[in-house]
């Protein structure tokens, strides 16, 4: 039998990875090498922080993940989360690991708790479907950041529970939450924070990774708010949310959910119909669809048969 060379690459990359393979939930033959190799995009373990006042090297329509808990609230720049994408940390008196896949636009944070051990994560250097492959020092699983689970390794199948986290302007975070910190440029690492290395790339509808077949009811960059609850799924186009009022209320499946759209500051935040907010994620169109298929999509008017 025959093999063609980019099975002997996927086969290479793996093998030079060091991660094991053996236990997985997808396909092996989609990880892709990102470039990078392990650590080479190196995670924050020990993140500094400064007072708002400070923080003159975020400007007002800086991109931010906030995260609020227990009356603090933290704020990490993307301009800072596209050279490390994952920073161990903890808000409030809780753990938390707050990752962002620049390729994907995906901001996303998780407790890093599992089963009543602490665990600290790292980037793989590895890609399934266009999406960082985070790890764990604990037992080197690597895990999806938008599947929220472990894909291989002692870990395989394990999922990770997702925090409410904003992705918003670091002036729309400031306005809320005044007393917020931010995170520090003094990283330890030598890294030009004030350039963007995929700014070429966020304005093209190329993809730098293969994903499969891709859903062209929207463009590959088009900025959706995603929501998956309760089994089901649902993108929110920014492109209809501003057609839409600033506050309603929806259906995903047989719940009633509302959305509040700040197109001013392009955030979201969605509650249950008991006013409990449900995290979410904010992605580029092809990242949501690529790993949510069965989506369904949100029209502010009724769609003509």
């Amino acid at each position: 039998m025959k093999y063609g060379s980019a099975f002997f690459l996927v086969l290479l990359t793996l093998f030079l990875s060091g991660f094991d393979f053996t236990k997985h939930t997808i396909p092996t033959d989609e990880i892709q090498s990102g470039g990078p190799p392990k650590d080479g995009i190196p995670a924050l373990l020990n993140p500094k922080f400064v007072p708002a006042k400070t923080a003159d090297f975020v400007k007002k329509e800086d991109r931010v993940l906030g995260l609020f808990i227990n009356g603090e609230a933290k704020a990490y720049p993307i301009k800072i989360m596209n050279w490390h994408e994952i920073v161990n940390d903890s808000v409030g008196g809780k753990p938390v690991m707050v990752s962002y896949c620049p390729l994907c636009g995906t901001g996303m944070a998780f407790d890093p708790m599992i089963s009543g051990k602490k665990h600290i994560f790292g980037v793989s250097g590895l890609l399934y479907k266009s999406d960082v492959l985070m790890y764990d020092h604990e037992t080197e699983s690597l895990w999806s950041q938008i599947k929220q689970e472990a894909v291989t390794g002692a870990m395989t199948g394990t999922r990770l529970k997702m925090l409410t986290l904003s992705h918003t302007t670091w002036e729309g975070w400031k306005k809320k939450h005044p007393e917020t910190k931010v995170l520090s440029t003094e990283t330890g690492y030598q890294r030009n924070y004030y350039r963007d290395p995929y700014a070429d790339y966020a304005i093209s509808d190329q993809l730098m990774f293969p994903v499969g077949k891709l859903d062209d009811r929207y463009s590959p960059k088009s900025w959706v708010l995603g929501v998956q609850y309760k089994g089901k799924t649902k993108a929110y186009a920014f492109s209809e949310l501003k057609n839409a009022p600033r506050r309603f209320t929806d259906r995903l499946g047989s719940e009633e959910i509302k959305i509040v759209y700040e197109a001013e500051y392009r955030t979201t935040q969605v509650f249950d119909s008991s006013g409990k907010e449900i995290p979410s994620v904010v992605s580029y169109w092809f990242a949501w669809s690529a790993f949510h298929p069965e989506t369904e999509i949100f029209s502010p008017t009724p769609q003509k048969k």
